[in-house]
Order: C-alpha cells, then structure tokens, then sequence
C-alpha cells in the first residue's frame, strides 16, 4: 500500500502529455521485442508510446490487420469507431481513420467529435445489426456493422489501448484477436510503412466516412432498459462523477432528457488526470471500483456538514463500461456486492423477461450471486474470466444478466432483448437510482438484507509469485493434478479447470468447499499468479483458505 493512497495526485505524480503523444509518433518498436509486439488482453491490445509498446507503428498494423480480417469474415457494413480521454487515445484515434479510409471502410465517426464510450459503441453496433428489431440481431450475412474503441479502460494516463468489437457488439473472442495480433505483428516485422494511409482531413472528407450522433441514440433509447421515470417521479438524487472519462457529456444529457435530479460532480477532462486521488499502488487509475481512486466522490457524499448531497453516488472508469456505486450509509460497495443486488432487483422487477432467461457470473465473482440466483429460482451460468463469454446469452436473451467481479455488468432490455453485449457503467450506475425509486432502500441496506438472508463472506484476491514456467503449467493443469481431499477444514467438493457455464478453460484452477472456494490464474504481465478467494466462515476462514491455496496449487504445480 502507497503512503499516499487515496491522496489528491501532485504535480510529480502527472504524466507530460506532450512527452506521451511526441513518443507515439516518434517510437519505433522493435518488432522482435515481445514487451513491443502487438498483444491483445480481455480488452484489447494496451500499453504505453513511452516504453515502445504503443506507438504509430502498433496502430496502423493492428488496424490493417482488422481489415484484412473483417474482409476475411465478410463484414462489409459499416465500422463504428470511438475513443476515450486518454492522451493517447485521438492519436490512435487519428491513425486509424487514415488507415480504414484508404481501406475503402465505411467509417462513422462521432457527430460530436468528442469522446464515445464503450458500450455506446457496442449499443450503435447492435442497433445496425438489427436489435430492437422483430427480426433480432445479425451476426451473419452482408452489411454487417462491426467496431473499434480506443481506450485502455481504467488504466493509468501514459497508457493507451485498442480494441476491436466484431458483430455481434461485444469484444472480440481469441481466435478473431489471436490472428489479429498475428497479423499486425507480421505487418511490424514486413514493415507497417507499406501500409496504405489517407491524410487524416481527406479521410475525413472520404465518401465512406459520415458521423453518427452515438449519443442521442444511446441517451434516447435508455428508457426502454431503465424505469427512468421511476427515478425522476422519485427525486433520486444522483451525484455523478465521469472520473474524467468519456460519460461526462452523456450524464448532463441524461439529466436533461429525462428531467433527472443528476449532478455531475466533476465535468472536467484532464488527459493527466491532475484531479485524481492515487490508487492503492501511488499510481493515477481511473478504477471506480477502488476506494482509493474513488477518495474525492467518497468525500462529496458528505459535503453538506455530513449530510450526504446525493441519495447515491457513480462513478466510472475513462471508457465507461465499469460502474462504481457510493451510499450514504455504506460507502463505495464492493462490485460482488451490488452485483447480488442487482441480480436480485432485476430479475423480480422485468416481467418481460424470458422466464429462463440466467444470472451470468465469472468464476472469481462472489458465490453470493449463486446463492441468489438459486432464490430466485434462476439457473447460474458461471463463465471464465472475460464479458466476451456473456455475449451469445445477452444477444439471445438466454442470460439475463452479466456481470464481473470487476465492476463491469449489462443486462437485457426490459421487453428481454439484447440492450449491449459490452460493459455498460452508466446503466449499472442508473440501475442504483432505478433500486432506491422502486423499493425505497439503498443497494447497500438491500445487500444487507441479502446477507442475512444467504450469509455474509469474506472475499479477496491476492498475488503469489511463479516463474513463467509456472505459469505456463497452471494454464494446462487437469483436476487430478489436485491430490489435496480437503481444504481449510472442508471436504473439496470441485476441481474445476473449465468453467461449468461454458466448458471453455478457465486458465487456471478454481478449487470449491461448502462454503468456500479459491481461483488462481496466472497474471499476464507479472512472475506472479493471482489467488481470488472467499469464505462463508468469515476472516480467519478465508485467511486459511488463501494460504492452503498456495500449498494446494504449488503441489499441483510441482507434479
């Protein structure tokens, strides 16, 4: 923990933004440099101009690359592309326009040309393809719409990120990313100024290039996944907080749409993020699910002399697709928490939903949600690690809900169609004020509740160090590489290595009891694994549970 965690950032902790946006354009990578080549995550390719690992280069290769691969796949509509505040975002922003206008793409850009957030992305992707239509979402045939965001997410100012949606609106799945990275980084090594380019004002003036107003459609579509009126017939107080993110325009046109009672605590943009408290490490990070990045908003729900302004306050991340949710009488919740909320709120408050439709959940989510979703009577899909596991439920209606222990979540509209199949963190922040309209509690006293209905955990994740041999083991471990019979106390009920919702491989081990479980996955940037953990048995349990997880996967990792 940082000294100065949860302190305003000084001027020694602020990125030179001039510095970050000169050495996207001057660095070269070397392409035979792995911590240079082109790597998508969850989320897309990222990292930072100023260590060679984001830079011109990157950009106009991987965005040949996802030419040539939507050509490859016969997607011939149009590619919806936006960015977030990051510095590096509009650059990026501005080389791959060059490159999909001479590319002949169709693009739409903003109308605003300001910043666009994920999941208006995902939203404008889907509408193209047919949602909200009788004959439901496309994912096949001509005319097919797809997109890119440029955006790191949360990540810390210097970075930048690249990530491309396909079809069917949410992120990209491992074979699609897996042959783009391939790709761009041949295009590196053959040399990515062969890559045609069109100056950027006359790939702006192109014939396939036109603007697409993603705000209005996103903002005026809203109330057919939302009880919005409830909220404003209500007078919910909502103190909003952009984190300096791409959702600060849309708020105050959601509060004017829809007569809200919405502040927006913070409208300004800093590509430095000056106004930021540091996160839990002394770096600046846009994570509305830490405490510590969330410091100020905490704060404001206690400016008027301890009676808090706002009956709840959100905040989200640069690109908007994490939520964080403030109460007066709990703080900022912890992500496992309001997600059982709003699993629970959800499904008995949209009648229109299918009646089999699912509660989705990623393995390392709290197992709270699982004793929900069993008291609703709903069938739990439990997937690995990623929203891109979500989306064939979210486009058919089968899962009603998803939602990571991250802070990332979407759920269906309320006539049970696909809303968006990225992470939407304005509509999870919207969905606590929808919670206190209807029933008149907070998301925290209603997890209370839900505690004392289902019990009270322990959760946490924690690191522990392997070697990239280790690593690589812990991705290919089977169950019977597990001889442990019990563990803190309990008979082991699962040795799980796929994910029961999906069979897909978790890449890693998830271990469970009666009333605990442990998950470890190797991390992809560290010598280290990471252990997510939980008890029902309460601290010392869970402290027991994470130090036999150590014992357990280092067994397993040594046979």
């Amino acid at each position: 923990m940082h000294e100065r965690a949860g302190k305003p950032a000084l001027p020694e902790d602020l990125i030179d933004a001039d510095q970050v946006v000169s050495a996207y354009y001057d660095g070269e990578p070397d392409p035979d440099d792995a911590a240079q080549q082109v790597v998508f995550g969850t989320s897309g390719h990222r990292g930072s101009s100023l260590d060679g690992a984001f830079n011109e280069a990157h950009i106009v290769a991987t965005t040949a690359a996802i030419v040539e691969h939507r050509r490859a796949q016969g997607y011939d509509g149009p590619l919806y592309i936006g960015r977030d505040t990051h510095a590096l975002s509009e650059p990026a922003w501005r080389t791959a326009i060059e490159v999909l206008a001479a590319a002949g793409v169709a693009v739409r850009l903003d109308a605003r040309d300001s910043w666009t957030p994920t999941p208006a992305i995902s939203h404008a992707i889907l509408r193209d393809n047919g949602a909200g239509t009788t004959g439901g979402v496309r994912t096949e045939g001509p005319g097919l719409a797809d997109g890119i965001v440029v955006t790191p997410s949360h990540n810390p100012p210097r970075d930048g990120g690249f990530k491309y949606n396909p079809p069917h609106g949410g992120p990209a799945g491992s074979d699609a990313t897996s042959n783009i990275a391939a790709r761009a980084n041949e295009i590196l090594r053959e040399g990515w100024h062969k890559v045609r380019r069109m100056a950027f004002e006359d790939a702006l003036a192109a014939e396939s290039t036109r603007k697409n107003d993603f705000l209005t459609s996103y903002v005026d579509d809203l109330v057919n996944v939302l009880d919005l009126e409830a909220i404003r017939s209500a007078g919910v107080r909502i103190g909003a907080d952009p984190l300096g993110g791409a959702s600060v325009e849309y708020w105050t046109a959601i509060a004017e749409r829809y007569g809200l009672d919405l502040t927006v605590v913070n409208p300004d943009v800093d590509p430095r993020w000056s106004f930021m408290t540091l996160d839990w490490d002394g770096k600046i990070r846009m994570d509305c699910s830490s405490p510590y990045a969330m410091a100020s908003l905490r704060e404001a729900m206690a400016a008027d002399g301890g009676a808090s302004p706002y009956d709840v306050a959100t905040g989200n991340d640069a690109d908007s697709d994490r939520h964080g949710i403030v109460t007066p009488d709990g703080g900022l919740m912890n992500p496992n928490h309001f997600l059982a909320v709003a699993c629970h709120y959800l499904f008995r408050h949209r009648p229109d939903w299918p009646t089999t439709s699912a509660v989705g959940k990623t393995l390392v989510s709290s197992a709270l949600i699982d004793r929900v979703a069993a008291g609703l009577g709903r069938t739990l899909v439990e997937v690995p690690v990623g929203f891109k596991y979500f989306v064939p439920g979210l486009i058919d209606g089968s899962v009603g809900f998803g939602g990571e222990e991250s802070a990332g979540a979407s759920f269906l509209r309320k006539d049970g169609t696909v809303w968006t199949t990225d992470k939407d963190g304005i509509l999870l922040a919207l969905l606590a004020a929808e919670i206190i309209a209807v029933t008149g509690k907070s998301p925290s006293a209603l997890h209370a509740e839900l505690v004392e209905e289902h019990g009270s955990s322990a959760y946490a994740r924690i690191d522990a160090p392997a070697t990239a041999q280790q690593k690589a083991r812990l991705k290919k471990l089977q169950p019977s590489d597990v001889n442990a019979t019990e563990l803190a106390g309990e008979a082991i009920t699962g040795r799980l290595v796929e994910a029961p919702g999906n069979g897909e491989p978790i890449g890693g081990l998830k271990v469970t009891t009666e009333n605990a479980w442990f998950a470890a996955r190797p991390s992809g940037t560290e010598d280290v694994y990471k252990i997510y953990a939980e008890s029902f048995l309460g601290e010392e349990h869970l402290a027991q549970v994470q130090e036999e997880a150590k014992q357990v996967v280092g067994s397993a990792l040594e046979g």
